[in-house]
């Protein structure tokens, strides 16, 4: 299977206290990713639409917008509905702040001060998940060309002994007709012939599909097994290949 790089990610974290950014920075800083800061949840919503985040650590009790609207409007856009957010609330909290959030799509709840370690573990779930989302669909992507290659590919030509007694018969079939000695025998048409490898590809195009279907709606525990299966495809796909050339 193709091998990637562990490439860095980026982290929102949105909050109106500079103080609280500069901590939360101090914080993230030991997991080596890109941390981009927003003030606001309309500079939190401009950020995410500029460039991919895996992650988005917002407040809820900020002025104007707060921080279940911005979350809310994140997940009506097409672009940002999938990234997870973490809301961050202060010690002394509504006790309907929990389920206002996880209904509006939230994906965990922080309690301020944080505990270093549970923040870092916490993120760095989210970062593991992104990543291997991102190489599902690289590797989707890969067997789609893998898979187009295959379909264009022309048959395999007869070699070898096999090679040899396909043009003798083919010979003997054009002298019987030239001299009218009986009916032309049946050639096998290329449909025929190459069958097997036209159902091999339908079949390898619809587990395609199912990936592709899958990948949108993956999760932390499907992504392993969803990772198998694009090895299991890439795998068939280029044993396909092999037998065309």
């Amino acid at each position: 299977m193709t091998t990637y790089p562990t490439e860095k990610c980026s982290i929102l974290i949105v909050d109106d206290i500079e103080e609280n950014l500069i901590a939360l920075e101090a914080l993230l800083g030991p997991l080596g990713q890109e941390l981009v800061r927003a003030h606001s949840g309309e500079e939190a919503l401009k950020a995410m639409l500029r460039q991919d985040f895996a992650v988005v650590l917002l407040d809820v009790l900020m002025p104007g917008m707060d921080g279940f609207e911005t979350a809310a409007n994140i997940k009506r856009l097409d672009q940002t509905k999938d990234v997870p957010i973490i809301l961050l609330t202060g010690a002394e909290v509504e006790t309907d702040y929990a389920y206002r959030g996880y209904s509006i799509g939230a994906a965990d709840f922080l309690t301020k001060p944080f505990d270093p370690w549970l923040l870092r573990t916490k993120v760095s779930i989210f970062l593991d998940l992104h990543r291997k989302n991102r190489q599902l669909a690289a590797q989707a992507e890969q067997l789609r060309r893998l898979f187009a290659e295959a379909r264009t590919a022309p048959a395999p030509a007869p070699r070898g002994r096999a090679a040899s007694a396909e043009a003798e018969a083919t010979a003997e079939r054009r002298e019987k007709g030239a001299r009218g000695k009986g009916p032309r025998p049946p050639e096998t048409s290329p449909r025929t012939a190459t069958a097997p490898t036209e159902e091999r590809l339908a079949e390898i195009g619809g587990q395609l599909a199912q990936i592709e279907l899958l990948l949108r709606d993956t999760n932390a525990a499907e992504a392993p097994t969803l990772a198998d299966r694009v090895a299991e495809l890439e795998r068939a796909v280029g044993s396909l290949r092999l037998r065309s050339e």
